[in-house]
């Protein structure tokens, strides 16, 4: 889908992470695998497949696909629960399911705030937070959806609306969020960081 139609929700966490990183995944097509990138795939295994649980109190869906026409986002949810109300009606709550221990992160928290935004439009209700739950440390924090976060989210989401539509891949930049990043090899961040380096890597690059 292009850019300049439809963002990927998923994109917004890529992006606030390390623009470049993004622009390499989302632009240039390149994704390799590491214990980090494979850990995240086996701990989304089971909130990837579909389905409905009932609860006391709560209907869990899994792998809930979102969208927001008004935004031009799309993406799926690992998992939201509809909490049920004295009156009848139903709050949906997004839960995110990340592999790491409990951090607050801006990159996973406007993630979430995106679902919230779409399920807002989705069902016709405020979705004033979410949650993460950290896996390594198996401990659950709940994210409220202020003003501000909101206003991150749909900054990010023209900014990547942008860069997509130009296609610009930004100068790689080492910074310690480049350790661990399955990117790591393919960005040259090292290399980047030195002129005298970045030579060396142009002229070693074509020898045989």
């Amino acid at each position: 889908m292009p850019f300049d139609e439809e963002v990927l929700i998923s994109s917004i966490n890529d992006f606030l992470f390390c623009p470049r990183r993004f622009a390499l995944h989302r632009i240039e097509g390149v994704f390799i695998e590491n214990v980090h990138t494979l850990e995240g795939s086996f701990l989304h295994g089971r909130a990837d497949t579909p389905g409905v649980e009932n609860r006391p109190g709560v209907r869990v869906v899994r792998a809930l696909p979102l969208f927001s026409r008004k935004l031009g986002l799309t993406g799926k949810a690992d998992i939201v629960e509809f909490h049920r109300q004295p009156d009848g009606s139903e709050t949906p709550l997004p839960v995110d399911y990340k592999h790491g221990p409990r951090h607050r992160w801006d990159n996973d928290d406007a993630q979430l705030c995106a679902q919230g935004l779409c399920l807002e439009e989705m069902m016709g209700v405020p979705v004033p937070r979410g949650a993460v739950f950290h896996a390594a440390s198996k401990r659950r924090r709940e994210v409220e959806f202020t003003p501000d976060l909101r206003a991150l989210t749909l900054k990010t989401v023209e900014d990547v609306r942008a860069m997509g539509v130009s296609g610009r891949v930004p100068p790689a930049e080492l910074k310690p969020r480049c350790d661990g990043c399955s990117l790591r090899g393919a960005c040259l961040p090292e290399a980047a960081s030195s002129p005298v380096r970045s030579v060396k890597a142009a002229r070693e690059l074509f020898e045989l």
